[in-house]
């Protein structure tokens, strides 16, 4: 389950455009807090911080304990619920944190990681890993950081669907149990390979037919003779 870091903040009464400039000069990355009992309101924090937060982390869609300075409520349990990057540095520009309640379930995109070697894999398959995060529903304490599943029973042409997996206890998965997870592919190689000896035993098979038939034929004219 996932581990609620402490990320500090401060709340600010200035908005806007040139504000959110200023303070990402000055290393801030303006955010906002929504959700749970209270109004709307935007905060700060830190950059560095946050990157660090981010960089130690599976996914951007975290449980954190907000400490936020000149707020009411100085202790908040929020999740990450969007992230704003800028399209070409990658620097952070903007933080949604979505403020929740301990006895309230919540949604949120989980990573996927698969472990094990395919027995497909072993004999000349492909692993295709289709489903990399998942949506789940809990409640924030059974929140997990990654789901790891076991793909080493798979063969060449098998697949994992989401139905045939098993959640951490509390853990309910948004996606229909149809939808795959991974699966093994023949390789282009094999693939191929099959195509060509498949034709050449059609062709072979052609070919003795057709002997077969110039031979009937030959025997009935030297009967006719």
């Amino acid at each position: 389950m996932s581990d609620h870091v402490t990320l500090e903040a401060d709340k600010r009464e200035d908005a806007g455009t040139q504000v959110a400039k200023k303070l990402r000069r000055q290393g801030i990355v303006p955010a906002v807090v929504y959700g749970g009992k209270q109004d709307c309101y935007p905060i700060q924090v830190n950059a560095i911080r946050f990157r660090d937060i981010l960089k130690s982390s599976a996914s951007e869609q975290i449980l954190v304990n907000l400490q936020i300075a000149g707020a009411k409520e100085k202790d908040k349990l929020a999740l990450i619920q969007q992230v704003q990057h800028h399209p070409l540095t990658g620097d952070v520009l903007h933080i949604d944190f979505n403020a929740v309640q301990e006895d309230v379930h919540i949604h949120a995109s989980v990573p996927i990681e698969l472990t094990g070697e395919p027995v497909g894999v072993k004999h000349g398959g492909i692993l295709d890993h289709q489903l990399h995060q998942v949506e789940v529903s809990c409640l924030p304490a059974d929140l997990p950081s990654m789901l790891s599943f076991d793909v080493s029973n798979l063969d060449i042409n098998d697949a994992l669907h989401v139905g045939e997996v098993s959640f951490p206890e509390g853990v309910e998965p948004g996606a229909d149990g149809g939808v795959v997870i991974a699966i093994v592919s023949e390789s282009s190689a094999a693939k191929s390979e099959g195509e060509e000896e498949e034709a050449a035993a059609e062709a072979e098979a052609a070919a003795d037919a057709e002997g077969a038939e110039e031979g009937g034929g030959e025997g009935d004219e030297a009967a006719s003779e």
